[in-house]
């Protein structure tokens, strides 16, 4: 059995892509501060991790913030 071919969105549908964001460089950023930290500075472990709660919570609040803005239904 072949499937029903879909159709293609109407126009002007709106296509949602994500913003740029700082995000993923600053997880880095983080995670470079906490590995450098065990390696003999443990302040740096700190600064990372701290660095790193922020910036995730911060994430998680920007992708909540644009799940929420989508249409309702999507087809």
């Amino acid at each position: 059995m072949s499937r029903p071919e879909q159709s293609p969105p109407p126009v002007g549908e709106r296509i949602h892509l994500p913003g740029p964001s700082v995000q993923p460089v600053l997880v880095a950023l983080a995670l470079t501060l906490m590995l450098m930290g065990l390696v003999g500075l443990w302040f740096l472990t700190a600064i990372g991790s701290v660095l790193m709660v922020f910036v995730v919570v911060r994430w998680i609040i920007a992708a909540r913030r644009e799940y929420l803005d989508l249409p309702a239904r999507h087809d």
